[in-house]
């Protein structure tokens, strides 16, 4: 479909770029804008900052919260041993299979490999995580309804 100038579908159109300058301009971290079947999503990455007495360090959302991080010699954060499940894609992490039913795992659960850990939605898709290791369920990473990206740790299996 060709877009006419002065046309309806041009003034849409700018009144979408428009938008998206709005948006990158922002500090918007998310939006999702729903028209009948017209449907427009739009984020920014988050950035995690550690203070302390001594120093300051930024963390982009790329890189694991997690992830050893020495400020000071007090102050460590380490990812606790075990194997590491991290998301296969990005996209918005889910416990359950739906709101008002129970977690797939809990902390302290016993696991299999190939057992459903979590869901990651991505484009409307919803796409299991699977442990990719048998063992105890050491600690989850992430939140219900929190955003992921690819790569971030999700689950400890010890």
């Amino acid at each position: 479909m060709a877009i006419r100038p002065g046309s309806e579908e041009n003034m849409e159109f700018d009144n979408l770029i428009t938008l998206i300058k709005t948006v990158s301009d922002s500090n918007l971290t998310q939006f999702e804008m729903k028209d009948g079947e017209f449907k427009i999503s739009m984020g920014k990455k988050k950035e995690t900052v550690i203070a302390t007495a001594d120093s300051t360090v930024t963390i982009p959302a790329a890189v694991p919260a997690a992830a050893d991080v020495q400020a000071t010699d007090e102050t460590r954060t380490e990812m606790p041993a075990g194997q590491v499940v991290k998301a296969p894609l990005v996209g918005t992490f889910y416990s359950a299979s739906a709101p008002d039913a129970a977690p797939f795992v809990q902390v302290g659960d016993t696991v299999a490999e190939g057992q459903t850990l979590g869901i990651i939605e991505a484009m409307k898709l919803m796409n299991e995580i699977e442990s990719d290791y048998a063992g105890t369920v050491k600690e989850i990473l992430v939140e219900n309804g929190q955003m992921v990206e690819y790569g971030q740790p999700l689950f400890v299996i010890g």
